[in-house]
């Protein structure tokens, strides 16, 4: 039997899982980042990289066809002709873009997505003015560089992680106002996520006892791998993501970019995938509740019966969808006596900006919605899921699986979404 590995990294550590050819979960492992001031984050991921994929064990090591992984977007390095990086990587939430934004509107169309102060183009414009950059040779997103440890080939990306870079995923090419930037020779060329880039190189079927046949496939964003894992696959589906902010994720026929609410899409098979992100979510319901509370409270709603209440669940002002509104001030009154009724006040408005949400993406030309899968902390709230299923009127399920390493197994094991 051949097995399947994906590999997940995020922020604060790693993750694989090892899927059979049933696509059933046969490993899975974790591992944290131990992060100080000094810490070299290449060779910190490097090494949990090597440390994850040496502690799966040899009976399906020694049966491994195909590898993927994900990284989280707009994570970024800058590397000479071998690979070896030259500065430490730039993370996803690295905004240090501001200082060169009238040097990326000289050249990037108005509204454009990598206008974005932590776009992967805006870090390396900034790159393009430190004196290092006279030695670079290729820039790569962190999942490319930690696919090159395996296959040995640079210079390869995925048309997830190069949308935030600027690849036109419409024309699947780079757009002529890229071409024509002096920085162009380092760009990596894209592929399909989930297309074969090349087996293992020797050294690491050595090193870990993995046939050499075995293919490192073209890997995709954290958030992506997490939508694959879902098993969404038709038009009008959706994945809402309950954790820190309400994150809405719909599959849809039509391409649908709206820079003012922060809509943006990626090319999904013969589909996109949009959506966008509203600022309320669970920071608000934990900064009120503790988690037993949470469960206790629950228990003693009845989610056919409405409060009434109005609330606009926000800890601070502000937000970008699905209203573009920087002064929004979060609504939280009145506030009833009784905990429960207060509790499912604020699940029900949650309710109601994930349908507002969600009728935004079809007024700008998306899919209508016909079902929701749920992930994140919160999906674990039956009740919340009923309260949902009554506002929205679509099934509203819990999603089989949610993690983000299953899903790039997913994606290497059908070489492609």
């Amino acid at each position: 039997m051949n097995f399947t590995l994906g590999i997940d990294f995020g922020t604060s550590g790693a993750r694989a899982i090892v899927i059979d050819e049933a696509q059933i979960i046969q490993f899975k492992i974790k591992q944290s980042f131990r992060l100080n001031s000094n810490s070299n984050l290449a060779i910190l991921w490097q090494n949990s990289l090597f440390n994850l994929i040496e502690q799966i064990p040899s009976s399906l090591r020694q049966s491994l066809s195909s590898i993927a992984i994900n990284g989280t977007s707009a994570t970024v390095l800058l590397c000479d002709q071998k690979g070896h990086t030259l500065d430490q990587p730039i993370l996803y939430n690295d905004n240090r873009g501001q200082i060169i934004k009238s040097a990326l509107e000289k050249f990037v169309p108005p509204n454009h997505l990598t206008l974005s102060a932590t776009s992967s183009l805006s870090k390396l414009v900034w790159w393009s003015k430190q004196p290092i950059f006279k030695e670079a040779n290729y820039f790569l997103h962190q999942a490319d560089w930690l696919a090159f440890l395996l296959h040995g080939q640079l210079g390869s990306s995925d048309y997830h992680n190069a949308l935030k870079l600027g690849y036109d995923v419409e024309q699947m090419a780079y757009p002529n106002w890229l071409i024509n930037q002096s920085f162009y020779p380092l760009l990596p060329r894209i592929i399909a996520p989930g297309t074969i880039i090349n087996t293992i190189t020797l050294n690491i079927s050595r090193q870990f006892n993995i046939p050499q046949s075995c293919v490192v496939c073209g890997g995709t964003t954290d958030s992506i791998a997490a939508f694959i894992a879902s098993g969404t696959n038709q038009a009008g589906e959706a994945v809402t993501s309950l954790g820190s902010t309400l994150v809405l994720k719909l599959l849809s026929t039509r391409k649908v970019d709206n820079y003012q609410y922060g809509i943006y899409s990626h090319r999904y098979g013969q589909f996109w995938l949009t959506g966008g992100a509203s600022n309320t979510g669970g920071t608000v319901l934990t900064y009120f509740f503790s988690d037993e509370e949470l469960v206790r409270l629950s228990q003693q709603i009845n989610p056919q019966i409405t409060t009434k209440l109005d609330y606009y669940p926000l800890l601070k002002r502000g937000e970008r969808f699905p209203f573009n509104d920087p002064n929004l001030l979060p609504k939280l009154e009145p506030r009833p006596y009784d905990s429960v009724e207060f509790l499912q006040g604020l699940l029900e408005s949650m309710a109601k900006i994930e349908g507002f949400g969600y009728d935004k993406l079809k007024a700008l030309g998306a899919t209508p919605l016909k079902r929701v899968y749920t992930a994140g902390g919160g999906a674990k709230n039956k009740v919340w899921q009923q309260i949902r299923e009554r506002i929205l009127n679509v099934p509203v399920t819990i999603a089989p699986q949610t993690e983000a390493a299953y899903g790039t197994a997913l994606l290497a094991q059908n070489k492609g979404i």
